[in-house]
């Protein structure tokens, strides 16, 4: 039986666990990552979170995995126990995704509950 994204997405959902944009902004200020997993032009267009690394969803698998030798240094620094990176997207979708794969690659990972539609109605810092 073939599977729709949101199905996909739901049972990304059901492998993972949430965490809401005030609660992330506070542990990234404790050394936490955020990883935004949107297109460049999203970021460009609507902001981007301070401090926040960014990868787009296409690239996660390879530059989370340090064998590809494309690995993010700053990402697969946290693999194994190295400490837990938040996902954010626009609403959630491609960040749930993005973070039940770094689940099963090693990673601490949640997902920030709204993306960043919730991170901005939170009030929450950005960058233009």
């Amino acid at each position: 039986m073939s599977k729709s994204m949101k199905d996909l997405v739901a049972d990304a959902r059901s492998h993972i666990d949430t965490i809401s944009p005030a609660e992330a902004h506070e542990a990234m200020q404790g050394g936490d990552m955020i990883l935004d997993v949107r297109e460049p032009a999203e970021l460009d267009n609507d902001g981007a979170v301070d401090g926040a690394v960014h990868i787009p969803r296409g690239l996660v698998e390879a530059q989370a995995d340090p064998e590809t030798g494309k690995g993010n240094a700053a990402l697969t620094a946290r693999r194994d126990g190295g400490g837990r990176v938040h996902v954010l997207c626009a609403s959630g979708a491609r960040a749930a995704l993005a973070a039940d794969s770094l689940k099963q690659m090693g990673y601490d990972a949640t997902v920030i509950d709204g993306g960043l539609a919730a991170w901005k109605k939170a009030g929450l810092p950005l960058r233009s």
